[in-house]
Order: C-alpha cells, then structure tokens, then sequence
C-alpha cells in the first residue's frame, strides 16, 4: 500500500497540529515564572515605595531643624549685636 497524496496531507496537518500544541504547551509552563517575577517586582516597588516616604520625612525634619537653627543663629548674632549692659552699682 503506498501513501496517497491524500494520507501524506493528514499527516502533514497532523504534524503541524502535535507541534503546534507542543508549543503552546511549553509557552504554559512560563505562567508561574512569570507571576513570581511581577510578584517579586510588586515586592520590589513597595519598598521602594516606603523607602521614598522615609526620604521625603528625612527631608522635612531636615528643612525643619534647618529653620529652627537659623532663627538660633538669627537670635544669637541679636544679642550679639545689642549693646551690653551697665553694671549694677
């Protein structure tokens, strides 16, 4: 019995159709890889998240303590611009 032309075109789409779900099949498998790595990328973002609302605190305290040493410096060069006092006596 030799192959016809008709049972060599039902291999063929055979063929196409195995290696076509075996492709697909293997892009299944990279589902978990990639819900690990936009979990990990979440993680990731989250930190880096606080890390820019811990920078931005660290700021303000710092633009604070800046205020408040120059109104000490204002203060200090005040008393040291005002003339002294006479002794008592």
């Amino acid at each position: 019995m030799c192959p016809t032309k008709r049972d060599l075109g039902w291999v063929r789409a055979l063929g196409v159709a195995l290696v076509a779900a075996m492709g697909l099949s293997a892009c299944a498998t990279y589902d978990d890889e990639f819900a690990a790595v936009n979990s990990r990328l979440d993680q990731i973002e989250t930190r880096v998240q606080s890390a820019a609302q811990s920078a931005e605190s660290a700021n303000q305290s710092a633009q604070r303590a800046n205020q408040r040493l120059d109104q000490l410096e204002s203060r200090v060069q005040q008393l040291e611009r005002a003339p002294g006092r006479r002794p008592r006596g």
